[in-house]
């Protein structure tokens, strides 16, 4: 008999991948049996995956229809979102300690929870706007606490993000070149995941070994790249020449706030990208987690040129 695997934010980034990775499994789509968790079950994305997986209703923020949403679940595999309302931070904890405590209640035997480091904790306090990271680590910190079995994700920056976050794109220079600007070192080092191709991957490593895999954190990461490094990837993969600039903090928060964003994710993205240059994405020792996250995991992950190559960098 299968174990219920159920998938919160089944229809995203990595939730879908988690799915995919487990269907497409020979040896995990014996061991599980995945029931799609979403808030509308009639979406264009979750009436997709209706031919595929058991698709359940269920509302992170309404606490009944998660309990009725988790019944007979053994795995539960959690993804919680960002606030950005005044109380980002602990709106985001209580949706995650909400899930958690549901699982716990309807008697799940295992959680996996898509976690990212305590930046504000790792760097004393310099670093404190960056409330996405340091909500996720709070939950994680929170289900370590309760009883029963738990292993955790921990994905790098997305590949997806060069994209998606159209704020942070290359513009073009009145010379023709295209400009990939950043506050931080030309040096600063930045691990990267196909968020969609390879989660699966990492998570798929717990699913087949939990009790191996029991308290652990998978990094999820291809590698590490140095701002040049991804210019010059991003050039290549265009035929466009792409080069990076350092620019000042004020000019970088400029350029998001510009696109008429709220300061607030610019302040997000300068302490974040600051962290990551004086501490590392994943913190300390953080070459050795992703060595050891790639080693263990259940397929070998794409590099960035990899995956430029089947997603095509557009210039816009």
């Amino acid at each position: 008999m299968s174990n219920i695997l159920a998938i919160l934010g089944a229809t995203g980034q990595q939730g879908g991948s988690v799915l995919n990775f487990v269907l497409n499994d020979p040896e995990l789509s014996q061991i599980y049996k995945i029931r799609a968790i979403t808030r509308d079950v009639n979406s264009e994305k979750a009436t997709k995956l209706k031919g595929k997986v058991e698709v359940v209703q269920g509302d992170i923020n309404d606490p009944a229809s998660l309990k009725a949403a988790l019944v007979g679940v053994h795995t539960v595999f959690s993804v919680t979102t960002p606030s950005f309302g005044p109380n980002a931070l602990e709106d985001e904890y209580n949706v995650g300690k909400s899930i958690a405590d549901v699982a716990v209640e309807n008697g799940a035997q295992y959680i996996i929870f898509s976690t990212l480091t305590a930046i504000k904790d790792i760097s004393g306090g310099k670093y404190a706007n960056v409330f996405p990271f340091d909500a996720k680590a709070k939950i994680e910190e929170y289900i370590r606490g309760l009883s029963i079995k738990s292993a955790f994700f921990a994905g790098a920056s997305f590949m997806e993000n060069f994209q998606s976050q159209f704020f942070l794109a290359p513009k073009q220079a009145a010379d023709g070149t295209w400009v990939l600007a950043r506050h931080v070192s030309p040096q600063s080092k930045f691990p990267l995941i196909d968020a969609v191709g390879d989660t699966g991957k990492f998570v798929g490593a717990i699913l087949a070994e939990p009790d191996k895999y029991e308290g652990k954190t998978f990094c999820g990461a291809a590698g590490i790249y140095t701002m040049e490094q991804v210019a010059a990837i991003l050039s290549k993969n265009t035929g466009k020449t792409i080069v990076y600039k350092q620019v000042s903090v004020k000019e970088f928060k400029e350029g998001i706030v510009g696109f008429g964003l709220p300061r607030v994710l610019a302040d997000i993205f300068v302490d974040g990208f600051s962290f990551n240059e004086e501490f590392g994405y994943f913190g300390p020792n953080q070459e050795e987690s992703i060595a050891w996250s790639v080693q263990n995991a259940r397929g070998r992950p794409s590099t960035f040129e990899e995956y430029l190559e089947v997603h095509p960098f557009r210039l816009e």
